[in-house]
């Protein structure tokens, strides 16, 4: 069988980020230090990596962080909404602490990682899950073979659990049969020995 390979990528540092600011699917471009790491990341993908084709969320973070890694792989780059993180609805604009003091009910529903719970007027875990393991599963079927560097939520983070990250890559691995969750098992190398055994 033919596999396709998806390297998944975070996108660089934003100012929001350093202020524990929740971004969503608000557009925050990077900053100096996240666009330091986009160039230093594209230098290595270059020099170490066969990258066929860039898929980056539309959002201008991501984009900023793709933009250079396609331009130093040569490969094209393409935008898909199903890439984006997590819409956070009113949560999005806030920090942790903004939220813990305007919504503490919502704050500790949040922290409990509830898969179905979602933010007022945001998406649930589940929700997000399904949209980007759709996007992902489409991507894989048009580059069998291929190589895709993909600029979109972090994967791994869709749950902070050990366990709950194992049950995500062991769907994205066994449903679709294409997809190779280089950077989950670079960022949990634990998950590759429990998961591939």
């Amino acid at each position: 069988m033919d596999v396709t390979r998806i390297i998944a990528i975070r996108h660089g540092e934003t100012a929001w980020n350093v202020d524990t600011r929740i971004q969503g699917q608000l557009d925050i471009p990077l900053n100096d230090t996240g666009r330091w790491q986009a160039e230093r990341l594209a230098r290595a993908l270059a020099a170490r990596e066969a990258i066929d084709v860039v898929y980056t969320s539309d959002l201008l973070r991501a984009w900023e962080t793709a933009r250079p890694v396609a331009a130093a792989t040569g490969a094209p780059l393409h935008t898909d909404e199903g890439l984006r993180e997590r819409g956070f609805g009113s949560f999005q604009g806030k920090t942790f602490t903004e939220i813990e003091a305007a919504m503490p009910d919502e704050a500790r529903r949040w922290r409990q990682r509830d898969p179905f719970w979602a933010p007022p007027g945001g998406e649930s875990l589940t929700a997000m899950r399904r949209r980007v393991i759709e996007t992902l599963h489409a991507l894989a079927s048009r580059h069998v073979g291929e190589q895709i560097a993909s600029l979109a939520v972090d994967l791994a983070a869709i749950h902070r659990d050990p366990f709950d990250r194992m049950i995500i890559a062991t769907t994205l691995i066994h449903d679709a049969n294409l997809i190779s969750l280089d950077g989950v098992f670079h960022h949990y190398p634990e998950l590759q020995d429990r998961l591939l055994a």
